[in-house]
């Protein structure tokens, strides 16, 4: 899938420097956050001003959900993980996101949440590229 930046549009800084782009999807780009100690993805839906789900159409409302359902699908089938976790928190970072978790028994923190727990470990560039690649390649079987 193919996507284009819309125009208006700007990334959080803070979600720029926690994470890298993997692929576009119709209405989200796709990003993996950067702390290897989970299989993490965040879905930034390419609407200017968008805090809440409420904030879009319930077009895009409708897209968004497809897409979070689909990528998480695709993190569990790469991963073979125990549980997804899946949340739109808002917080800190404003701007619209959707957190794809994958969660293993054992895990940091299993099974509480992954949020404030320790430091972060950022993934070895290979090994980012090397995920990020996976997840584009089962999210887009013609590649």
């Amino acid at each position: 899938m193919m996507g284009v930046k819309t125009a208006g549009f700007e990334l959080d800084r803070r979600l720029e420097a926690d994470t890298r782009h993997v692929m576009w999807l119709g209405l989200c780009e796709l990003r993996l956050m950067d702390d290897r100690r989970w299989p993490w993805l965040v879905l930034v839906p390419q609407r200017p001003g968008a805090a809440e789900v409420h904030d879009m159409t319930p077009l895009d409302q409708a897209l968004l959900a497809f897409e979070t359902n689909m990528v998480a699908e695709t993190l569990k089938n790469v991963t073979g993980c125990t549980k997804i976790n899946t949340g739109a928190l808002g917080n800190i970072v404003r701007q619209l996101h959707v957190h794809v978790i994958a969660r293993f028994e054992g895990d940091a923190n299993w099974p509480g949440p992954v949020w404030g727990h320790g430091e972060r470990e950022p993934y070895r560039r290979e090994d980012a590229h090397q995920f990020a690649d996976r997840i584009a390649s089962a999210l887009s079987p013609q590649r």
